[in-house]
């Protein structure tokens, strides 16, 4: 398309579309894989459209019949395929399509490989940590559920929630939940949640299904929106058997949309026979300690102490007469021995004094001093003395002394 144009000399437009014919031409044929839409045929051509499995984007195809009709099993509406394509440009309609030469079915062992690879990747990646889920609160205001529209997971989960607590409430997005466009919708549904701050819960919820049928929850723009949400994502897909990757970057995953209301709503009826639980065995615990401390009280009341106190003082008034008695008694005992053995001193004293001395015979000598004169050596001639007798007393004076 390197011709020279210009308003004077324009090319005609069959010139223009050979042109983008050869240009097309030139691309040569190319695999593509995607889901087959929109199947019909038409005399020897069939025709299809081939639509991408996650951005909403198509093109269409034909196919020659003896090339659809070689492939086993034959290509139904919704299988994932692996084609052959050539783009053709069509002069006379100015269209574009592809032509099928070879169409080959993504078998089930391929998908199987290829979810495993992302599996591994999601894993490496930390998406499926523990740590990164997050706890359910215990009873959410307004949950949010994605799941197909008048779908037997939605009339589960309702019913099973609000029988578990009439209460709830809940805002549901009805969307596509397989073939081309569950992706794009369950998405934009969750992305709109998660915008949402009334929504406590998200759940994705989707009846069994074959392996086909559940591809789209395990399609890696969908895990990653998952991943990425702040609100917490219960994955409820398929039954206990299946296990789609969503089920891994979920916050937490039920095996059913049943298992999912009661995973997320509590049972009014259990948190009432919990709390008559709590409120008896609280009971008893309180009822228990008061007994005990009634007990301790009563214990405490029915000493002597306190259930007679003025017993208690007559008690000691007792013991203090008895003491005070025991200590007098025992004052007047040393008082009499000190008495006996005062007489006894006196008894002696009277025995050995002046007087008791000339009652039995004898005379005092003194000097006019009072002094009693006890040897004769020493006497001098004329010296005074005086001889006391018990009832006289005599004056002498020293003639001379005795050698």
């Amino acid at each position: 398309m390197t011709a020279k144009t210009s308003p004077e000399q324009p090319l005609p437009i069959r010139s223009v579309l050979q042109m983008v014919a050869q240009w097309i031409g030139k691309l040569g044929t190319v695999w593509a894989e995607g889901q087959i839409t929109e199947l019909s045929s038409r005399g020897g051509t069939v025709f299809l459209t081939l639509r991408d499995p996650v951005a909403n984007v198509s093109a269409r195809v034909t196919c020659p019949r003896n090339v659809y009709e070689a492939t086993v099993p034959r290509p139904v509406d919704g299988a994932r395929v692996v084609v052959l394509v050539k783009p053709d440009f069509w002069v006379n309609r100015g269209s574009f399509a592809f032509t099928a030469l070879e169409i080959r079915p993504v078998g089930i062992g391929e998908l199987l490989a290829r979810l495993e690879r992302l599996r591994q990747i999601i894993v490496a990646e930390g998406l499926a940590n523990a740590e990164r889920k997050r706890r359910l609160p215990f009873l959410p205001g307004t949950i949010g559920l994605v799941c197909g529209r008048d779908s037997a997971a939605e009339r589960d989960v309702l019913e099973n929630a609000r029988r578990r607590w009439p209460a709830v409430r809940f805002k549901v997005e009805t969307v596509a939940v397989q073939g081309p466009y569950a992706v794009g919708e369950v998405t934009e549904a969750l992305r709109k949640f998660d915008l949402d701050r009334e929504i406590d819960v998200i759940i994705i919820a989707r009846g069994g299904g074959s392996l086909e049928d559940l591809l789209p929850f395990s399609d890696e723009s969908l895990v990653r929106a998952v991943s990425s949400c702040r609100t917490p994502v219960v994955s409820a897909i398929g039954h206990e058997q299946d296990n789609p990757l969503i089920d891994l970057v979920a916050d937490v995953r039920a095996s059913t949309p049943t298992d999912a209301a009661k995973k997320v709503v509590p049972d009014v009826g259990e948190q009432l026979t919990l709390v008559r639980q709590l409120r008896d065995r609280g009971r008893r615990v309180v009822v228990g300690r008061l007994d005990r401390e009634l007990s301790w009280v009563a214990a405490v009341r029915s000493r002597p102490s306190l259930s007679d106190p003025v017993r208690e003082v007559e008690r000691r008034a007792e013991q203090v007469d008895g003491l005070r008695d025991r200590a007098r008694r025992c004052l007047t005992s040393s008082l009499d021995r000190a008495e006996d053995s005062l007489e006894h001193l006196r008894a002696r004293l009277v025995a050995l004094s002046p007087a008791a001395t000339l009652e039995r015979g004898y005379a005092i000598v003194q000097f006019p001093s009072g002094e009693v004169v006890r040897r004769a050596a020493g006497l001098g001639p004329g010296e005074e003395l005086s001889i006391r007798f018990p009832d006289d007393r005599v004056e002498v004076t020293v003639a001379k002394p005795s050698t």
